[in-house]
């Protein structure tokens, strides 16, 4: 087994360690926005298809004191680049300085030493360095220093595993898929009951929610060479396709529940149809252009996950912001007893407008705005009836 990081939002950090852990990784262990694992071949392949909430993933290839620059260099010539990857592939180096301090290495002084060391490795067993790309790289190569030591990894899920390759625009503010499937799971979605994302935008919640309900791999329609770990000489191209066979075939025919989506805006109900389309699930989703309050719950019991406006703009003209919270709370009570909500909001937002007082608040990050989860159990009746036994 080798060593694995996988990076994410200190926000829900907790989440992905629940899910490397769900799907068999080893000596899972949370750092700063990042998780330690360890996993086979196979399972690390896997990870690449259907890990849902890591924005990346990187393989160790040496941790070392580096108190300095030369000591950063020295290190960094023990790694056997040119067995890592080809001389004819292009690489860049990300250097991320975790240490303060006037004798503190620089973002710009890790890459120049590691950079230096790949060069001076290939120019030695082949007389011939590699290209630098800042923009494309074939290669990506991370040194992160904190406290004297450096950890040197090779990015292997090349572009952000938020990139699912479904999504194509048509909302002002879309949500990270990988945001979307950490809110689903915070909430416990596993597929077990009906799902409704009645402000769906551009789709991702509820697409995010297909492919959990379908045990479906998130990542399993990117193309050919878009992960990092296709561009190093360790690829084992049989063992990806045989991973990428058996995810498929473990895939469900249909979900158990049905999925809904709606959203008052018909242009963003056709953009998360053809986003669903792309993603291949759109067979299992009903979408439909309908306001939020003109909607009922289409089953006895579910769950519902919102995107709520966070102020800059509201679809409906003329409507305050205290206004229209209010009305969700009105709503909600009124129409949707015996579901759980999950609303995601700006901190800054009138959320008590709504009148109902949630079970969780969970801080969470939606790019750099302060946001919170709010978990409300929507009781038939006063809960203190529910607790009863009423």
């Amino acid at each position: 087994m080798n060593h694995y990081l996988a990076t994410c939002p200190e926000e829900t950090k907790n989440v992905l360690v629940e899910e490397l852990e769900s799907l068999g990784a080893y000596e899972v262990s949370p750092g700063y926005k990042l998780v330690s694992f360890k996993a086979e071949k196979e399972l690390y392949y896997e990870l690449h298809l259907k890990l849902a909430t890591a924005s990346n993933l990187y393989e160790v290839l040496r941790e070392c004191s580096a108190k300095n620059s030369k000591m950063l260099y020295s290190q960094a010539r023990r790694v056997k680049w040119d067995q890592l990857f080809s001389v004819n592939k292009t690489f860049k180096v990300d250097g991320i300085a975790g240490d303060r301090g006037p004798d503190a290495m620089s973002s710009n002084e890790i890459s120049k030493q590691i950079r230096a060391s790949i060069e001076n490795c290939f120019m030695e067993h082949g007389g011939k360095k590699p290209l630098v790309s800042l923009k494309d790289p074939d290669v990506l190569i991370t040194c992160m220093i904190y406290r004297g030591r450096a950890t040197i990894c090779v990015n292997t899920s090349g572009k952000a595993l938020h990139k699912r390759a479904y999504r194509m625009g048509g909302h002002p503010a879309p949500l990270k898929e990988t945001m979307a499937a950490s809110l689903l799971k915070i909430a416990g979605f596993k597929g077990q009951t009906t799902f409704l994302d009645p402000m769906c935008g551009s789709g991702t919640i509820a697409i995010e929610a297909a492919f959990i309900a379908l045990n479906k791999a998130c990542n399993i329609h990117r193309k050919k060479g878009q992960f990092g770990l296709e561009q190093l000489k360790s690829f084992d191209r049989d063992l990806w396709r045989s991973v990428q066979q058996k995810l498929r075939d473990a895939k469900n025919t249909e979900p158990e529940h049905k999925i809904y989506a709606c959203d008052l805006n018909p242009d963003y109900v056709a953009a998360a149809k053809d986003n669903a389309l792309r993603a291949r699930v759109e067979k299992y989703i009903s979408f439909e252009a309908k306001s939020f309050f003109d909607l009922e719950k289409p089953e006895e019991t579910g769950v519902l996950i919102a995107n709520l406006p966070y102020g800059e703009r509201l679809d409906v003209e003329g409507e305050s912001l205290e206004e229209f919270y209010r009305k969700i709370g009105d709503h909600l009570k009124q129409n949707f007893s015996s579901w759980q909500a999950y609303l995601f909001v700006n901190e800054q937002s009138p959320w008590k407008q709504m009148g109902l007082k949630p079970s969780r608040k969970i801080p969470l990050l939606n790019g750099s705005i302060k946001t919170k989860l709010l978990v409300y159990d929507l009781y038939r009746g006063s809960k203190k009836a529910k607790q009863k036994g009423v």
